[in-house]
């Protein structure tokens, strides 16, 4: 059974329709990179299946005991996140999304915090951080919500190449070592076409679902974006 399931959706953003025809499955383990140009749909997509919006037409529905309190969402970076004055834990923490934390929650706080190497700086002030260090903890802010789930909306926009790399290397590894679900939007096609299993392209509606093997055997990695055989 599917862990997500989008029937025939149709999104609109401030009563516009953005995307139309979406039909696609995601079964536990898969990681789904969304490529197309900006403005074809991909955001708006990603915000409906956190729960955001409201498909317009068609449904999104869920497996596995999935519920959209348990899908960790990582949205694009904005000035205002850069400027938070919480505490790296307290922004970790706020992922539980627990009016009281419990014990477990504080837990696997840690255990993420750990697991990101954000442990030496959780007392530290989010406005002090670097960006690569911010996004990192987003990212466990994400996975502290995420129980098999995760969502990111273009991660890596804003980091330099070496920080780029180490974001989603460790995005990766998530997903490969501990079988996280991960759907991501991504403008760096070489990384997406190496670390995806599966490719959706979207330009207002879906040009390609399927396969990243059969992405680039079917040229469409050439034909859009020059690479691939």
């Amino acid at each position: 059974m599917p862990l997500l399931s989008c029937k025939n959706v149709s999104l609109a953003y401030d009563g516009a329709t953005v995307a139309t025809d979406i039909t696609f499955d995601v079964h536990g383990g898969d990681y789904l990179c969304i490529l197309g140009r900006n403005g074809s749909g991909k955001s708006t997509l990603i915000k409906a299946i956190a729960g955001l919006i409201k498909p317009a037409d068609g449904e999104i529905t869920f497996g596995d005991g999935l519920t959209s309190r348990q899908i960790g969402y990582l949205p694009q970076a904005t000035v205002v996140q850069k400027n938070f004055p919480a505490s790296v834990w307290e922004v970790v923490m706020s992922g539980t999304r627990s009016l009281f934390y419990s014990k477990q929650d504080k837990q696997k706080a840690t255990d993420v915090l750990e697991m990101l190497g954000l442990s030496d700086i959780a007392k530290h002030s989010c406005a002090e951080l670097s960006g690569g260090q911010l996004q990192r903890v987003l990212l466990a802010r994400a996975l502290c919500a995420s129980a098999k789930l995760l969502l990111l909306d273009e991660p890596a926009a804003g980091l330099d190449k070496l920080v780029t790399e180490e974001l989603y290397a460790l995005v990766n590894k998530l997903n490969r070592e501990q079988g996280l679900t991960v759907i991501i939007i991504s403008h760096d096609i070489d990384t997406s076409l190496t670390d995806a299993t599966h490719i959706l392209h979207m330009d207002h509606k879906p040009l390609f679902f399927g396969t990243s093997e059969d992405y680039i055997k079917n040229g469409h990695a050439k034909r859009f974006w020059g690479v691939g055989e």
